[in-house]
């Protein structure tokens, strides 16, 4: 494969966007889809989300809500098969989606026999019968060092044995995409070994996500400050807040009326059914606080845990489960878990918990995402979600790789000059394809 270090001229500047795909909207299949933040991020970034798969039925309600348009499979993806969808005689471009991770995560089980640890095998026997020219499959970072890498290089040898061998992993952290948290995963991606793509995929992944990073990360603040400090009961909706005088870009981007990219006014409204000049604010809720808790947090300065209370406050138990966002910096990373306990995530400035809208602010969902079943399910759907903005990146990066695959395919035997983001300043490659 030819390497990215064929550094032959300087061209454009580091603004230069990235190019969409080469023709149409490439198709896609979203598998373990959840309430669909990944797809939100893949559809920003100019793909059909043609099919999705979700065995969760709450999850499987809210991605109803958000994406009417898509064929919803509402089952466990090992009864799934690619020919049942009305989209199977067209050539799926991308297929994408996280298996569930509580088997590898940190703070889940790390049973090297959980069950949910060979669900990627069920991503790999639909990458099989789909072929799609890429593939992305997220999970968390400590699927690479269970074992020793027990998992990771099971993982690498299915895909090389399902026509895959050109895959590879990248780290990412959402906060170097515009996500206000502090979140980091690991992305399995690749193409089809037909194919031949002729760079290096991880050195040109790596490059292309350089590309994509924001010069400052977003903070709590500028990602929730404009919502109001009074919410309402689960189920009920709020007037929606007056646009303050000083709005962040982060705040145009999730609020119902404006508009900043990738989030334009018409993509957030298109599923709401109120009228512009009458739109509320969904999901702005939170579990109730008894006034013995209220007093701890009371105490807790932003930023802070438990364990910098005095021992007259605070019994020394479960110093992480006592925590008080910092305003001024992204927050830590949204679990699953926080449907059961709120308390690692207090508000950075009001002594109760977190909504969840605010939660879904923290993962990049805009205002015009509706969560639904109950506050329990919401706070599970968000905790589990690939944030969009992170999906969005992800899906550029897709983008960008199905366009040189296009060029290769249209132009074997041709010496080309393809145009690659290689941090800064960007340089001109030429690749014989």
């Amino acid at each position: 494969m030819a390497k990215l270090s064929g550094m032959i001229r300087e061209t454009s500047s580091k603004n230069m966007k990235i190019r969409p795909a080469a023709s149409g909207s490439p198709l896609a299949l979203s598998l373990f889809s959840g309430c669909g933040g990944f797809c939100e991020g893949m559809r920003l970034a100019g793909f059909e989300v043609a099919a999705a798969v979700e065995a969760d039925r709450y999850a499987a309600q809210t991605y109803r809500q958000n994406f009417p348009e898509v064929e919803l499979f509402e089952q466990d993806v090992r009864e799934f098969s690619w020919p049942q969808s009305r989209h199977s005689r067209k050539q799926v471009d991308a297929i994408f989606g996280g298996p569930p991770c509580q088997g590898f995560s940190q703070i889940g089980t790390r049973d090297l026999k959980d069950g949910r640890n060979q669900l990627y095998m069920e991503f790999v026997r639909i990458l099989e019968e789909a072929k799609p020219r890429i593939f992305l499959m997220e999970n968390v970072p400590n699927l690479l060092l269970m074992k020793k890498g027990y998992f990771r290089d099971l993982i690498l040898s299915a895909l090389r044995d399902a026509g895959y061998s050109n895959a590879t992993f990248i780290k990412v952290t959402a906060s170097d995409f515009g996500v206000p948290q502090n979140r980091n995963r690991v992305v399995f991606i690749g193409t089809r070994d037909e194919d031949r793509f002729p760079y290096d995929l991880r050195e040109f992944l790596h490059s292309q996500l350089e590309d994509l990073k924001e010069k400052k990360p977003t903070t709590v603040w500028e990602a929730i400050g404009d919502l109001p400090t009074k919410v309402t009961d689960s189920g009920g909706l709020l007037p929606y807040p007056p646009k303050p005088n000083v709005v962040s870009r982060f705040q145009r981007m999730m609020r119902l009326g404006s508009s900043a990219s990738p989030y334009s006014r018409t993509v957030k409204s298109q599923n709401l059914s109120d009228l512009p000049d009458g739109i509320r604010l969904h999901n702005h809720h939170t579990k109730e606080i008894q006034a013995r808790r209220r007093r701890l947090i009371g105490y807790l300065r932003p930023g802070q845990k438990g364990d910098s209370l005095p021992k007259s406050i605070w019994n020394g138990s479960r110093p992480e489960k006592w925590r008080r966002l910092d305003p001024d910096q992204p927050a830590y990373t949204l679990l699953a878990n926080m449907h059961r306990d709120l308390s690692e995530f207090v508000h950075p400035k009001l002594d109760r918990w977190i909504t969840v809208r605010e939660a879904a602010r923290l993962q990049s969902f805009h205002d015009g995402f509706i969560f639904a079943g109950s506050e329990w399910q919401q706070l599970k759907q968000i905790g589990n979600a690939v944030p969009p903005l992170l999906g969005y990146a992800l899906g550029r990066i897709a983008s960008e790789v199905l366009s040189v695959i296009a060029k290769r395919n249209s132009t074997r035997g041709k010496t080309l000059q393809v145009v690659l983001p290689i941090s800064t300043p960007r340089y001109r490659v030429a690749a014989s394809l």
